[in-house]
């Protein structure tokens, strides 16, 4: 198995726990409280799960590899936009506080990498 595939992998796998584990199945309630607090109690349950649902779709197409680069695109978007507004309206619910922005660039710059460097560099010899 080379690193794209293995990278491939981990990208999905990270998607499958925050939506599975973190959300579906609550078993890190924090992640419900974050929803809670940016969109109000009324239904954050609900939501929460929908969220958890999302993200296990978003695995299922990181592993399809339909439209690779639209789906890195739109991983890179919703990791920005998702974590930018963990960081102004939850920060104290964060696992690592602040520090929760820089895991988001180092997966957002590997997402980058594998999607936009290392495909390309495989097109250039195939």
């Amino acid at each position: 198995m080379n690193t794209q595939n293995l990278l491939t992998y981990f990208f999905a796998l990270v998607w499958i726990a925050n939506g599975l584990f973190c959300k579906v199945l609550n078993l890190v309630p924090r992640h419900q409280d974050i929803v809670e607090r940016i969109l109000g109690n009324t239904n954050s349950r609900f939501i929460t799960i929908l969220i958890g649902i999302s993200e296990i779709i978003m695995a299922i197409w990181i592993i399809s590899r339909y439209k690779a680069k639209l789906n890195a695109n739109t991983q890179i978007i919703i990791i920005a936009i998702m974590n930018l507004i963990e960081l102004l309206l939850a920060p104290d619910l964060l696992l690592w506080g602040p520090f929760n922005s820089l895991f988001a660039i180092l997966f957002i710059s590997i997402i980058y990498y594998t999607n936009f460097k290392i495909n390309k560099e495989h097109a250039n010899f195939s």
